[in-house]
């Protein structure tokens, strides 16, 4: 069985989500903020391809939450967008961080934005 481009996408998303409770469980926290920001990513391109039939090649939450809204243009999401913006620089920063800067984090911060993606995702699906 054949599974498409987008639902590959989401799949991955939703596996990097589990990935960072499970390493929030380990106290691995810099990996929870990578895991998070992949899952985000990976989820705002599975959105942008669903709808658009392909998304922009960058890694920016910033860029790709923005355009996500004005495709769909749903409330929820530019909501989401203007109420969080550190948090998405944040988890921007993170996934730099993970590839060229050892940098760490504490549990408190693990668990805000683990709980922020859970809520992010939460209203990217009301949106599909």
């Amino acid at each position: 069985m054949s599974v498409s481009y987008g639902e590959l996408l989401k799949r991955r998303a939703l596996a990097f989500l589990e990935s960072a409770e499970v390493s929030l469980e380990r106290g691995h926290y810099d990996l929870v903020l990578f895991n998070v920001e992949q899952s985000l990513q990976l989820y705002l391109k599975y959105l942008l391809y669903e709808r658009l039939g392909d998304f922009p090649k960058t890694h920016s939450l910033v860029r790709l939450l923005k355009e996500v809204a004005r495709v769909y243009g749903h409330e929820e999401l530019r909501k989401l967008y203007e109420q969080s913006l550190e948090t998405l620089y944040l988890l921007e920063e993170a996934y730099i961080s993970s590839r060229y800067v050892p940098r760490t984090y504490d549990r408190e911060i693990a668990e805000r934005t683990l709980e922020f993606a859970k809520k992010a995702i939460e209203v990217f699906q009301c949106v599909e």
